[in-house]
Protein backbone atom coordinates (compact mmCIF):
# COMPACT_ATOMS: atom_id res chain seq x y z
CA UNK A 1 0.00 0.00 0.00
CA UNK A 2 2.89 2.35 -0.71
CA UNK A 3 2.78 5.59 -2.70
CA UNK A 4 1.56 5.03 -6.25
CA UNK A 5 -0.56 6.74 -8.91
CA UNK A 6 -4.25 6.67 -9.76
CA UNK A 7 -6.86 8.56 -11.75
CA UNK A 8 -9.97 10.14 -10.24
CA UNK A 9 -12.89 11.18 -12.48
CA UNK A 10 -15.63 13.31 -10.93
CA UNK A 11 -19.17 13.05 -12.30
CA UNK A 12 -21.10 16.03 -10.92
CA UNK A 13 -24.70 15.21 -11.82
CA UNK A 14 -27.39 13.87 -9.47
CA UNK A 15 -31.15 13.38 -9.57
CA UNK A 16 -31.38 15.55 -6.45
CA UNK A 17 -28.95 17.24 -4.06
CA UNK A 18 -28.77 15.61 -0.61
CA UNK A 19 -29.03 18.15 2.25
CA UNK A 20 -25.77 16.96 3.89
CA UNK A 21 -23.65 16.81 0.72
CA UNK A 22 -20.88 19.36 0.13
CA UNK A 23 -19.38 17.63 -2.90
CA UNK A 24 -19.25 19.38 -6.26
CA UNK A 25 -22.61 18.16 -7.56
CA UNK A 26 -25.80 19.56 -9.08
CA UNK A 27 -29.31 18.22 -9.60
CA UNK A 28 -30.05 17.77 -13.30
CA UNK A 29 -33.18 16.63 -15.13
CA UNK A 30 -31.14 15.89 -18.25
CA UNK A 31 -27.59 14.57 -17.87
CA UNK A 32 -25.24 15.57 -20.73
CA UNK A 33 -23.33 12.29 -20.51
CA UNK A 34 -21.70 12.27 -23.94
CA UNK A 35 -20.78 15.96 -23.83
CA UNK A 36 -19.30 15.53 -20.37
CA UNK A 37 -17.29 12.43 -21.38
CA UNK A 38 -15.80 14.35 -24.32
CA UNK A 39 -14.84 17.23 -22.02
CA UNK A 40 -13.13 14.91 -19.53
CA UNK A 41 -11.26 13.23 -22.40
CA UNK A 42 -10.16 16.69 -23.57
CA UNK A 43 -8.90 17.54 -20.09
CA UNK A 44 -7.04 14.23 -20.00
CA UNK A 45 -5.22 15.14 -23.21
CA UNK A 46 -4.16 18.50 -21.69
CA UNK A 47 -2.71 17.00 -18.50
CA UNK A 48 0.94 16.17 -19.09
CA UNK A 49 1.32 13.15 -16.84
CA UNK A 50 2.96 9.87 -17.83
CA UNK A 51 2.64 7.24 -15.12
CA UNK A 52 1.47 3.68 -14.58
CA UNK A 53 -1.98 3.73 -12.99
CA UNK A 54 -2.94 1.25 -10.29
CA UNK A 55 -6.50 2.55 -9.96
CA UNK A 56 -9.29 4.52 -11.61
CA UNK A 57 -12.09 5.89 -9.46
CA UNK A 58 -15.36 7.28 -10.85
CA UNK A 59 -16.94 9.34 -8.06
CA UNK A 60 -19.64 11.94 -7.74
CA UNK A 61 -22.32 13.06 -7.77
CA UNK A 62 -24.02 9.98 -9.13
CA UNK A 63 -21.79 8.25 -11.72
CA UNK A 64 -24.40 5.51 -12.16
CA UNK A 65 -26.44 8.10 -14.09
CA UNK A 66 -23.75 7.91 -16.80
CA UNK A 67 -24.76 5.72 -19.70
CA UNK A 68 -22.33 2.81 -20.15
CA UNK A 69 -21.46 3.82 -23.76
CA UNK A 70 -19.87 7.23 -23.08
CA UNK A 71 -18.29 5.85 -19.90
CA UNK A 72 -16.72 2.96 -21.81
CA UNK A 73 -15.29 5.41 -24.33
CA UNK A 74 -13.72 7.53 -21.60
CA UNK A 75 -12.24 4.50 -19.82
CA UNK A 76 -10.77 3.43 -23.14
CA UNK A 77 -9.06 6.82 -23.44
CA UNK A 78 -7.67 6.49 -19.91
CA UNK A 79 -6.41 2.95 -20.51
CA UNK A 80 -4.72 4.04 -23.76
CA UNK A 81 -3.13 7.08 -22.16
CA UNK A 82 -1.65 5.38 -19.12
CA UNK A 83 0.23 2.16 -18.65
CA UNK A 84 -2.46 0.36 -16.69
CA UNK A 85 -1.41 -2.37 -14.30
CA UNK A 86 -2.99 -5.81 -15.03
CA UNK A 87 -4.62 -5.75 -11.60
CA UNK A 88 -5.94 -2.19 -12.01
CA UNK A 89 -8.85 -1.41 -9.71
CA UNK A 90 -11.68 0.44 -11.48
CA UNK A 91 -14.35 1.67 -9.06
CA UNK A 92 -17.69 3.29 -9.84
CA UNK A 93 -19.96 4.83 -7.21
CA UNK A 94 -23.60 3.86 -7.63
CA UNK A 95 -26.82 5.21 -6.18
CA UNK A 96 -29.51 2.61 -5.37
CA UNK A 97 -32.02 4.87 -7.15
CA UNK A 98 -30.00 4.73 -10.38
CA UNK A 99 -28.77 1.18 -10.58
CA UNK A 100 -30.68 -1.02 -13.03
CA UNK A 101 -29.32 -4.36 -14.21
CA UNK A 102 -28.59 -3.18 -17.75
CA UNK A 103 -26.37 -0.37 -16.48
CA UNK A 104 -24.48 -2.66 -14.14
CA UNK A 105 -23.81 -5.17 -16.93
CA UNK A 106 -22.73 -2.30 -19.18
CA UNK A 107 -20.29 -0.96 -16.59
CA UNK A 108 -18.82 -4.40 -16.06
CA UNK A 109 -18.29 -4.81 -19.81
CA UNK A 110 -16.66 -1.35 -19.94
CA UNK A 111 -13.96 -2.41 -17.47
CA UNK A 112 -15.40 -1.41 -14.08
CA UNK A 113 -14.53 -4.19 -11.62
CA UNK A 114 -15.52 -2.63 -8.29
CA UNK A 115 -18.81 -1.01 -7.27
CA UNK A 116 -19.37 1.26 -4.27
CA UNK A 117 -23.08 1.55 -3.51
CA UNK A 118 -24.22 4.59 -1.50
CA UNK A 119 -26.81 2.86 0.66
CA UNK A 120 -26.30 5.16 3.73
CA UNK A 121 -29.05 3.32 5.65
CA UNK A 122 -31.67 0.61 5.30
CA UNK A 123 -34.20 2.42 7.52
CA UNK A 124 -36.87 4.63 5.90
CA UNK A 125 -36.71 7.16 8.77
CA UNK A 126 -32.93 7.59 8.48
CA UNK A 127 -33.07 7.81 4.69
CA UNK A 128 -35.75 10.47 5.01
CA UNK A 129 -33.65 12.42 7.52
CA UNK A 130 -30.75 12.34 5.04
CA UNK A 131 -32.96 13.43 2.16
CA UNK A 132 -32.31 10.22 0.23
CA UNK A 133 -34.82 9.39 -2.50
CA UNK A 134 -34.36 5.61 -2.48
CA UNK A 135 -35.87 3.14 -0.03
CA UNK A 136 -34.50 0.04 1.72
CA UNK A 137 -35.87 -2.30 -0.94
CA UNK A 138 -34.03 -0.42 -3.70
CA UNK A 139 -30.80 -0.60 -1.72
CA UNK A 140 -31.06 -4.34 -1.22
CA UNK A 141 -32.03 -4.83 -4.88
CA UNK A 142 -28.99 -2.80 -6.02
CA UNK A 143 -26.68 -5.14 -4.10
CA UNK A 144 -28.32 -8.18 -5.70
CA UNK A 145 -28.11 -6.65 -9.20
CA UNK A 146 -24.42 -5.89 -8.69
CA UNK A 147 -23.70 -9.51 -7.82
CA UNK A 148 -25.79 -10.74 -10.75
CA UNK A 149 -23.80 -8.48 -13.10
CA UNK A 150 -20.59 -10.20 -12.01
CA UNK A 151 -19.11 -7.75 -9.52
CA UNK A 152 -16.96 -9.73 -7.10
CA UNK A 153 -15.63 -6.65 -5.30
CA UNK A 154 -18.58 -4.82 -3.78
CA UNK A 155 -18.55 -1.98 -1.27
CA UNK A 156 -21.42 -0.37 0.64
CA UNK A 157 -21.47 3.07 2.29
CA UNK A 158 -23.32 3.73 5.56
CA UNK A 159 -23.79 6.96 7.52
CA UNK A 160 -24.33 7.03 11.29
CA UNK A 161 -24.79 9.72 13.90
CA UNK A 162 -27.86 10.99 12.02
CA UNK A 163 -30.48 13.11 13.77
CA UNK A 164 -33.22 10.81 15.10
CA UNK A 165 -31.08 7.67 14.67
CA UNK A 166 -30.62 5.20 17.53
CA UNK A 167 -27.81 2.82 18.38
CA UNK A 168 -30.03 -0.18 17.64
CA UNK A 169 -30.88 1.22 14.23
CA UNK A 170 -27.19 1.51 13.42
CA UNK A 171 -26.64 -2.08 14.53
CA UNK A 172 -29.46 -3.19 12.24
CA UNK A 173 -28.03 -1.23 9.28
CA UNK A 174 -24.61 -2.84 9.55
CA UNK A 175 -26.19 -6.27 10.18
CA UNK A 176 -28.19 -6.02 6.96
CA UNK A 177 -25.18 -4.89 4.94
CA UNK A 178 -23.00 -7.71 6.27
CA UNK A 179 -25.76 -10.28 5.72
CA UNK A 180 -25.35 -9.57 1.98
CA UNK A 181 -21.70 -10.64 2.17
CA UNK A 182 -20.32 -7.31 0.99
CA UNK A 183 -16.55 -7.21 0.54
CA UNK A 184 -15.99 -3.69 1.80
CA UNK A 185 -17.87 -1.35 4.13
CA UNK A 186 -17.38 2.39 4.59
CA UNK A 187 -19.10 3.86 7.64
CA UNK A 188 -18.92 7.61 8.20
CA UNK A 189 -20.26 9.71 11.05
CA UNK A 190 -22.45 12.53 9.74
CA UNK A 191 -20.41 15.76 9.66
CA UNK A 192 -22.14 19.16 9.62
CA UNK A 193 -19.27 21.30 10.90
CA UNK A 194 -19.20 24.41 8.72
CA UNK A 195 -15.44 24.73 9.19
CA UNK A 196 -14.94 21.27 7.69
CA UNK A 197 -17.48 21.36 4.85
CA UNK A 198 -16.47 22.66 1.43
CA UNK A 199 -19.76 24.56 1.19
CA UNK A 200 -22.64 25.30 3.53
CA UNK A 201 -25.30 22.61 3.31
CA UNK A 202 -29.01 22.76 4.28
CA UNK A 203 -28.65 20.36 7.21
CA UNK A 204 -25.86 22.49 8.69
CA UNK A 205 -28.16 25.52 8.61
CA UNK A 206 -30.94 23.55 10.30
CA UNK A 207 -28.49 22.43 12.98
CA UNK A 208 -27.30 25.99 13.63
CA UNK A 209 -30.91 27.14 14.01
CA UNK A 210 -31.68 24.35 16.45
CA UNK A 211 -34.23 22.73 14.13
CA UNK A 212 -32.37 19.40 14.20
CA UNK A 213 -29.97 17.93 16.75
CA UNK A 214 -27.40 15.18 16.33
CA UNK A 215 -26.99 12.31 18.82
CA UNK A 216 -24.63 13.03 21.77
CA UNK A 217 -20.93 12.50 21.03
CA UNK A 218 -20.64 9.50 23.35
CA UNK A 219 -23.57 7.83 21.60
CA UNK A 220 -21.97 8.45 18.20
CA UNK A 221 -18.74 6.87 19.48
CA UNK A 222 -20.77 3.89 20.71
CA UNK A 223 -22.32 3.59 17.24
CA UNK A 224 -18.82 3.47 15.77
CA UNK A 225 -17.80 0.77 18.25
CA UNK A 226 -20.87 -1.30 17.33
CA UNK A 227 -19.94 -1.10 13.64
CA UNK A 228 -16.35 -2.17 14.37
CA UNK A 229 -17.48 -5.16 16.43
CA UNK A 230 -19.95 -6.31 13.77
CA UNK A 231 -17.38 -6.03 10.98
CA UNK A 232 -14.76 -7.85 13.01
CA UNK A 233 -17.17 -10.70 13.68
CA UNK A 234 -18.02 -10.91 9.96
CA UNK A 235 -14.36 -11.13 8.89
CA UNK A 236 -13.91 -7.55 7.68
CA UNK A 237 -10.75 -5.96 9.05
CA UNK A 238 -10.58 -2.28 9.93
CA UNK A 239 -7.77 -0.99 7.73
CA UNK A 240 -8.69 2.70 8.03
CA UNK A 241 -10.68 4.69 10.58
CA UNK A 242 -13.93 4.51 8.60
CA UNK A 243 -13.25 1.56 6.27
CA UNK A 244 -13.44 -2.21 6.64
CA UNK A 245 -12.61 -4.91 4.11
CA UNK A 246 -12.12 -8.59 3.57
CA UNK A 247 -8.41 -9.50 3.27
CA UNK A 248 -6.93 -8.12 0.05
CA UNK A 249 -10.00 -6.05 -0.84
CA UNK A 250 -9.20 -2.67 0.69
CA UNK A 251 -9.79 0.31 -1.62
CA UNK A 252 -6.52 0.66 -3.53
CA UNK A 253 -7.51 4.07 -4.86
CA UNK A 254 -8.51 5.63 -1.55
CA UNK A 255 -5.31 4.28 -0.03
CA UNK A 256 -3.44 6.61 -2.39
CA UNK A 257 -4.84 9.55 -0.43
CA UNK A 258 -3.81 8.09 2.92
CA UNK A 259 -0.25 7.14 1.93
CA UNK A 260 0.89 10.24 0.05
CA UNK A 261 0.34 8.76 -3.42
CA UNK A 262 -0.26 10.85 -6.52
CA UNK A 263 -3.56 11.14 -8.34
CA UNK A 264 -4.75 12.90 -11.45
CA UNK A 265 -8.13 14.57 -10.89
CA UNK A 266 -10.39 14.95 -13.92
CA UNK A 267 -13.85 16.51 -14.14
CA UNK A 268 -15.79 19.39 -12.61
CA UNK A 269 -14.73 19.98 -9.01
CA UNK A 270 -12.06 17.27 -9.13
CA UNK A 271 -8.86 17.66 -7.13
CA UNK A 272 -5.48 16.21 -8.10
CA UNK A 273 -2.11 15.92 -6.40
CA UNK A 274 1.23 15.48 -8.17
CA UNK A 275 4.71 15.37 -6.68
CA UNK A 276 7.24 18.01 -7.57
CA UNK A 277 10.19 16.05 -6.16
CA UNK A 278 12.62 17.19 -3.46
CA UNK A 279 9.92 17.23 -0.78
CA UNK A 280 7.49 19.37 -2.76
CA UNK A 281 4.29 18.88 -4.70
CA UNK A 282 1.21 20.70 -5.87
CA UNK A 283 -2.52 20.25 -5.53
CA UNK A 284 -5.00 21.66 -8.01
CA UNK A 285 -8.79 21.92 -8.06
CA UNK A 286 -11.03 22.24 -11.07
CA UNK A 287 -13.98 24.57 -11.53
CA UNK A 288 -16.90 23.29 -9.47
CA UNK A 289 -19.61 24.43 -11.87
CA UNK A 290 -20.24 21.73 -14.50
CA UNK A 291 -21.30 24.30 -17.07
CA UNK A 292 -18.18 26.44 -16.51
CA UNK A 293 -16.06 23.30 -16.68
CA UNK A 294 -17.62 22.27 -20.00
CA UNK A 295 -17.30 25.75 -21.47
CA UNK A 296 -13.62 26.02 -20.49
CA UNK A 297 -12.68 22.79 -22.24
CA UNK A 298 -14.83 23.46 -25.28
CA UNK A 299 -12.90 26.73 -25.62
CA UNK A 300 -9.58 24.92 -25.28
CA UNK A 301 -8.78 26.10 -21.74
CA UNK A 302 -7.59 24.04 -18.78
CA UNK A 303 -10.49 24.12 -16.26
CA UNK A 304 -8.45 24.77 -13.11
CA UNK A 305 -9.90 27.01 -10.42
CA UNK A 306 -6.85 26.93 -8.12
CA UNK A 307 -3.37 25.48 -7.71
CA UNK A 308 -1.49 25.23 -4.41
CA UNK A 309 2.20 24.57 -3.98
CA UNK A 310 2.95 22.20 -1.10
CA UNK A 311 6.27 22.34 0.74
CA UNK A 312 7.86 20.00 3.27
CA UNK A 313 5.78 21.28 6.20
CA UNK A 314 2.46 20.72 4.42
CA UNK A 315 3.52 17.32 3.13
CA UNK A 316 4.75 16.24 6.57
CA UNK A 317 1.47 17.28 8.21
CA UNK A 318 -0.51 15.34 5.62
CA UNK A 319 1.76 12.29 5.83
CA UNK A 320 1.25 12.06 9.60
CA UNK A 321 -2.46 12.90 9.74
CA UNK A 322 -3.44 10.67 6.84
CA UNK A 323 -1.09 7.85 7.80
CA UNK A 324 -2.57 7.68 11.27
CA UNK A 325 -5.96 6.98 9.71
CA UNK A 326 -4.65 3.59 8.58
CA UNK A 327 -4.49 0.58 10.87
CA UNK A 328 -0.81 0.09 10.04
CA UNK A 329 -0.15 3.72 11.00
CA UNK A 330 2.75 5.92 9.95
CA UNK A 331 6.50 5.34 9.86
CA UNK A 332 7.14 8.49 11.88
CA UNK A 333 10.93 8.47 12.04
CA UNK A 334 11.19 7.84 8.29
CA UNK A 335 8.78 10.70 7.57
CA UNK A 336 10.84 13.04 9.75
CA UNK A 337 14.06 11.99 8.06
CA UNK A 338 12.67 12.24 4.53
CA UNK A 339 11.09 15.68 5.01
CA UNK A 340 13.68 17.20 7.33
CA UNK A 341 11.94 17.36 10.72
CA UNK A 342 13.37 16.70 14.18
CA UNK A 343 12.31 13.24 15.34
CA UNK A 344 13.32 13.57 19.03
CA UNK A 345 10.31 15.60 20.32
CA UNK A 346 7.93 13.50 18.23
CA UNK A 347 9.43 10.29 19.58
CA UNK A 348 8.80 11.58 23.12
CA UNK A 349 5.20 12.46 22.23
CA UNK A 350 4.71 9.05 20.63
CA UNK A 351 5.92 7.41 23.84
CA UNK A 352 3.36 9.42 25.82
CA UNK A 353 0.58 8.32 23.47
CA UNK A 354 1.62 4.68 23.87
CA UNK A 355 1.68 5.04 27.66
CA UNK A 356 -1.87 6.44 27.60
CA UNK A 357 -3.14 3.54 25.49
CA UNK A 358 -3.84 5.73 22.47
CA UNK A 359 -1.17 4.26 20.20
CA UNK A 360 1.13 1.28 19.73
CA UNK A 361 4.60 1.03 18.17
CA UNK A 362 5.82 -1.96 16.22
CA UNK A 363 8.69 -2.32 13.77
CA UNK A 364 9.10 1.44 13.43
CA UNK A 365 5.42 2.11 12.75
CA UNK A 366 3.16 4.15 15.04
CA UNK A 367 -0.52 3.22 14.84
CA UNK A 368 -3.57 4.27 16.81
CA UNK A 369 -5.61 2.03 19.04
CA UNK A 370 -9.41 2.21 18.80
CA UNK A 371 -9.34 4.77 21.61
CA UNK A 372 -6.71 6.80 19.77
CA UNK A 373 -8.63 6.63 16.50
CA UNK A 374 -11.63 8.20 18.23
CA UNK A 375 -9.32 11.16 18.96
CA UNK A 376 -7.52 11.11 15.64
CA UNK A 377 -7.39 14.86 14.98
CA UNK A 378 -6.11 15.72 18.45
CA UNK A 379 -3.48 12.94 18.39
CA UNK A 380 -2.22 13.89 14.92
CA UNK A 381 -1.91 17.53 15.93
CA UNK A 382 0.40 16.60 18.82
CA UNK A 383 2.76 14.80 16.44
CA UNK A 384 2.78 17.43 13.73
Amino acid sequence: MGPAFGVYVHFPYCLSKCPYCDFASVAARVVPGERYAKAVAAELSMRKVDRAAQSVYLGGGTPSLWEPGPLAGLLGEIFRRFEVEPSVEVTLEANPGASDSERFHGYRAAGVNRLSIGVQSFRPSTLSALGRAHGPEEALAAIERARAAGFENLSVDLIYGVHGQSLEEVREDVRLALSRRVDHLSAYALTLDREVLAEEVPLARLLSRGEVSLPPEEEVLEMGRAIREACRSAGLERYEISNFARPGLHSRHNTLYWTGGEYLGLGAGATGYLSGGEGTGFRYSNLRSPEQYLEALEQGRLPEASRERLGRRELFAERVAMGLRLSRGVELEAACRELGFDYAPRRAEAQRLVARGLAVKRDGWLSLTDAGADLHSEVAARLI
